[in-house]
């Protein structure tokens, strides 16, 4: 069995992506169902391992996939990738720009050092990676951005330097892609909400306690699927999207929406979409 996406099997075929954070959860995912499409997928990121792990995924089933191991907070090391792309692969189709990480402290407890080591992870590390992409391809070729956010609308107790950052990549989404139209750059977000992935692993059993219980503040009940915030990057990538641009979708099951004023009851019809045939959570 491989991937079940929703979009026709040659859609990205001979097109070559970018996927930072390609080394597990929504990165993993994306570059997967990329690769099903017939992408040639490059998967970026800090830990060759892991890389070559899901390198190893997408060959297995019958995909395209190659690794360049880079720390997206380096300018330098972030230049000699993107060229190593158009030397390697002679083209740069897509970008899907997801590396980042934060941890959870309030804001009184956050060191100077904490705060901007996830500022450069969400925000600075977004902007190299989409700058570079830009200036040493897409202005001449055009192409397709997507940036990967968070649902930090109102706020985001707990984890207010990723918010922070987070909220900066949305508005460098909508400053480049007034910007970049005219090169024929689209550059789009995608904000996931609550999503069951392995990130979830990385938290302490007393964050995940907390995390737990979010699922009863979400108006359709329950946490959302890799796959599921996948195929919103991947339709933002593609042709259908081709009027869309300085947008960020939501893929967070309403929770922003969700009010006092109105009591949640359980829904009785809505079930997660599930493609991605390798999913890993451990905890739903």
């Amino acid at each position: 069995m491989g991937y079940r996406s929703i979009f026709r099997p040659d859609a990205f075929r001979d097109q070559v992506v970018i996927v930072t954070g390609a080394g597990s959860g929504i990165g993993r995912c994306t570059a997967h169902e990329l690769a099903a499409l017939g992408a040639q997928v490059v998967l970026v990121g800090r830990t060759r391992e892991k890389l070559d792990q899901v390198e190893s995924e997408i060959r297995e089933d019958g995909g395209q996939a190659s690794v360049q191991v880079c720390d997206i907070r380096d300018e330098a090391a972030v230049a000699a990738a993107v060229d190593r792309v158009v030397a390697d692969h002679g083209r740069i189709d897509g970008l899907v720009n997801n590396a980042g990480g934060q941890f959870q402290s309030p804001l009184r407890d956050i060191s100077m050092r904490g705060f901007e080591a996830v500022v450069r992870s969400n925000l600075v590390g977004g902007f190299n990676v989409m700058r570079e992409t830009f200036n040493r391809w897409m202005a001449n070729n055009g192409g397709s951005i997507v940036n990967i956010t968070m649902d930090a609308w109102h706020g985001l107790p707990l984890y207010g330097h990723s918010g922070a950052a987070r909220s900066g990549m949305n508005s460098l989404t909508e400053t480049a892609a007034a910007e970049w139209a005219s090169a024929g750059v689209r550059v789009n977000a995608v904000a996931p909400g609550v999503i069951a992935s392995s990130g979830f692993d990385t938290y302490p059993e007393e964050a995940w306690a907390r995390i737990r219980t979010m699922a009863d503040k979400i108006p359709l009940g329950r946490f959302g699927q890799e796959s599921e915030v996948s195929a919103a990057i991947v339709f933002l990538l593609s042709p259908a999207a081709a009027f869309i641009t300085g947008t960020c979708v939501r893929v967070d099951g309403g929770a922003p929406n969700a009010r006092q004023t109105l009591e949640l009851r359980r829904p009785q019809r809505t079930s997660p979409f599930q493609g991605f045939h390798r999913a890993k959570a451990t905890r739903q």
